[in-house]
C-alpha cells in the first residue's frame, strides 16, 4: 500500500500542476476540479480491486502447495509398491525359467528317436517343396506348396495329422502324375497376353491347349504358350489327344518336364540358320537356285530331244525337228554319194546337233565346282570374324564369338548343301546328254554301214554282169 501510495502522489501531483495550469487559462475551473476528483476516486477504487486479487492468488497458491505435497508422497508410495512387486515377478520368472528347463530336458530326452524323425521330415518336405514348385500339378493344388514350406521351417516337431497330410500331397504327387487331367488354367500368349483356358494336363510332364504345346511356369504359377511350336507330325498328336474322349492315343511326351521343349525356343529356324552364313550364305543359295533351274532346263530340253529320237526310230519316214530325223534326211540327200562324203556329212549333223544336246551340262558342273570354294570363303570370312571379336573382347564370353563361327560353318554346309545335289544332277543331265549322242552316232554308224553295204552288192552284181557277157562273146 506504501508503494501504491507514492506511485498515487507522484501521478496526481503533475496531473494537478499540469490542471492547475490548465486552470488559469479556462473559463471553468469547478469542472476541471470534479474530473480530478473523480480520477483520485477511480485510482483508489482500482487499487482496493488488486489488492484483493493479489491476497486471493496468495491463497491459491499456498492450497497448491499443500496438494503438490500430497501427491509426491502419494507417487512415492506408489513407486515402492511397483518396485516390490517387480522383484516379486522377477524371483516368479527365474523360477518358470528353471522349471522350463527342466520340461526341455525331460521333453528331449523322452522324444529321442523323434527328433530324427523330425529332420527326416524337415528334409524331406525341403526337397519336396522344390518339386512341387516346378511340378505343373501345382497350378492345380496350389495349397500344397505353403503346406511344405511350412513343414520345411517348422522347428517344432510335426502333429500325426500333418504327418498324414505330408504323406497324401506326396502320394498325390505320384497318382497325379500318371493322369491325364482336363483342367481350367490362366496362359499366357505372346508378349504378356492372358486368358482363361480348358487345357489338358498330361501327368506332370506336358500340358496343351488349342492345339499347342504349353510350358509351367513356377515363377508366375501359370502356363505359358511356346512361342516356337514342334513340327506338324507331333502337333497332329496334340490335336488327336484333345479331340478323344476316352481310350488310348498316341502322344508325344517330354520326360524333361518341358525342358526340351523350351529349347525349341533358342534353336533357331531354317531361315534363321540360312540369315547366319551372312552375304555369302545368300550368294551360295543364289547359285544353287540358278544351278537347280539350269539343270531343270537342260533335263526338260533333253526329254524333248529324246522323244523326237525315238518317235523317228519307230519310222522310216523323216520327221524334222529332231537330230536323227536330220540325219536320215542327209543319208536320203547324200545316198547316190561316196562313203567318205556321206560320212562327212553325218559327222556334221552330229557335231551340229551336239552344242545343243550339251547345252548348259557344263555350267551345271561349273556350279557344283563352284558352291564348295564360296563355303570355303565364308568359312574364312567367318573366322576372320571370331579373331576380330577376340582381339577386340578376348576370349571371356564365347558367345561374341558365336555369331563369325556360326557363319563359318553355316557357309560350308551351304557350299555342300548346293554341291551335292547339283553334282547328281550334272551326272543324270551329262549322262542323259551322252545317251542321245551316243544314239546318234550308232544310227550314223548304221546309215554308213548300209550305204557301205549297198556299194559293195552294186560292184558284186556289176563284177557278176560283166563276167557273164565275157562269156557269151566267142572266142
Amino acid at each position: 500500500m506504501k508503494y501504491i501510495t507514492a506511485i498515487t502522489k507522484a501521478v496526481v501531483k503533475p496531473l494537478v500542476v499540469s490542471l492547475g495550469l490548465g486552470l488559469t487559462f479556462s473559463a471553468g475551473a469547478s469542472e476541471g476540479a470534479a474530473a480530478l476528483q473523480d480520477l483520485l476516486n477511480k485510482i483508489k477504487a482500482d487499487s482496493v480491486t488488486e489488492s484483493r486479487e493479489n491476497k486471493a492468488r496468495e491463497a491459491r497458491f499456498l492450497s497448491d502447495k499443500n496438494s503438490q505435497q500430497r501427491l509426491l508422497a502419494e507417487a512415492k508410495a506408489e513407486l515402492k509398491a511397483q518396485e516390490t512387486l517387480s522383484d516379486q515377478l522377477l524371483k516368479q520368472s527365474d523360477d518358470n525359467e528353471k522349471v522350463l528347463k527342466e520340461t526341455q530336458n525331460t521333453l528331449d530326452i523322452r522324444s529321442g528317436e523323434l527328433k530324427e524323425l523330425f529332420g527326416v521330415v524337415r528334409q524331406f518336405a525341403g526337397d519336396n517343396k522344390g518339386i512341387f514348385e516346378a511340378s505343373m500339378i501345382t497350378a492345380q493344388y496350389p495349397e500344397r506348396t505353403t503346406f511344405m514350406a511350412e513343414m520345411a521351417e517348422s522347428k517344432k516337431l510335426p502333429t500325426t495329422a500333418k504327418l498324414e497330410q505330408f504323406w497324401h500331397e506326396v502320394l498325390r504327387e505320384m497318382v497325379e502324375s500318371g493322369r491325364v487331367v482336363n483342367m481350367p488354367a490362366t496362359v499366357i500368349y505372346g508378349e504378356g497376353d492372358e486368358a482363361q483356358k480348358d487345357i489338358i494336363r498330361v501327368g506332370s510332364f506336358n500340358a496343351i491347349a488349342d492345339g499347342k504345346y504349353l510350358t509351367y511356369s513356377p515363377a508366375v504359377g501359370k502356363f505359358q504358350e511356346l512361342s516356337r511350336q514342334p513340327q506338324s507330325g507331333i502337333l497332329s498328336a496334340v490335336a488327336e489327344l484333345e479331340a478323344s474322349a476316352a481310350g488310348y492315343t498316341p502322344f508325344y511326351v517330354d520326360p524333361s518336364r518341358g525342358q526340351i521343349l523350351s529349347l525349341l525356343v533358342q534353336s533357331p529356324s531354317i531361315g534363321e540358320r540360312i540369315d547366319q552364313g551372312g552375304v555369302v550364305g545368300y550368294v551360295i543359295l543364289g547359285l544353287g537356285a540358278f544351278g537347280l533351274l539350269l539343270a531343270a532346263a537342260c533335263f526338260i530340253n533333253l526329254t524333248r530331244i529324246g522323244q523326237g529320237v525315238r518317235k523317228q526310230q519307230k519310222t522310216d519316214q523323216v520327221i524334222k525337228g529332231n537330230p536323227l530325223g536330220d540325219i536320215m534326211q542327209a543319208y536320203q540327200d547324200n545316198r547316190d554319194a561316196d562313203l567318205e562324203t556321206l560320212e562327212l556329212k553325218l559327222d556334221e549333223i552330229i557335231m551340229r546337233a551336239a552344242p545343243s544336246i550339251e547345252r548348259g551340262v557344263g555350267g551345271i558342273k561349273l556350279i557344283a565346282s563352284v558352291a564348295p570354294l564360296l563355303g570355303l570363303l565364308g568359312t574364312v570370312v567367318g573366322m576372320i570374324a571370331t579373331f576380330q571379336a577376340i582381339t577386340l573382347f578376348g576370349t571371356g564370353d564365347p558367345k561374341l564369338m558365336a555369331n563369325g563361327i556360326s557363319e563359318a560353318l553355316v557357309t560350308t554346309m551351304l557350299g555342300l548343301v548346293v554341291a551335292i545335289p547339283t553334282l547328281f544332277t550334272h551326272s543324270l543331265v551329262n549322262s542323259k546328254s551322252r545317251r542321245l549322242i551316243q544314239v546318234l552316232e550308232e544310227q550314223s554308224a548304221g546309215f554308213i554301214a548300209r550305204h557301205q553295204e549297198q556299194d559293195l552288192n552294186t560292184g558284186a552284181r556289176n563284177a557278176r554282169t560283166t563276167v557273164s557277157v565275157n562269156a557269151a562273146e566267142p572266142a
